[in-house]
């Protein structure tokens, strides 16, 4: 197991694998990114970590942007190259942003589907309570 030196980390980029991301290519998207990163020499910089569901599976798939907060949808390996240039200017790939943190709750982008309200039945469930 690796315990990583985190102290020049700007983003931490989390890569949902969950089913329904997996089901649409999170695998190679997680690969991808990871080898951009690499392919870069930006290990020190930007830290990934692949999770399974973030909950947005309509989005699939999902990566998130901490701390900025910023949630994107519908990324691709084909993306991965632009959405790194995004990131080394601290920027949004825009095109691909679903939610935005604008410091007390989380914006949802124009087009993005709604979801569903929490509920406690649904979270049970869901969370296999």
């Amino acid at each position: 197991m690796a315990t990583w030196d985190l102290s020049n980390t700007m983003h931490h980029i989390l890569i949902c694998n969950g089913s329904s991301c997996n089901g649409n290519g999170a695998e190679s998207l997680t690969h991808a990114i990871r080898k951009e990163i690499s392919d870069r020499d930006l290990d020190d910089t930007i830290h990934t970590t692949r999770t399974l569901c973030n909950g947005r599976c309509h989005d699939k798939c999902v990566v998130i942007n901490y701390p900025k907060g910023t949630w994107y949808k519908d990324l691709k390996p084909e993306d991965v190259t632009h959405f790194v240039d995004c990131l080394l200017v601290n920027e949004d790939y825009s095109e691909k942003v679903s939610h935005s943190f604008d410091g007390e709750v989380f914006e949802r982008s124009a087009g993005v589907n709604t979801g569903v309200s929490k509920d406690r039945e649904k979270v049970s469930k869901v969370s296999k309570i």
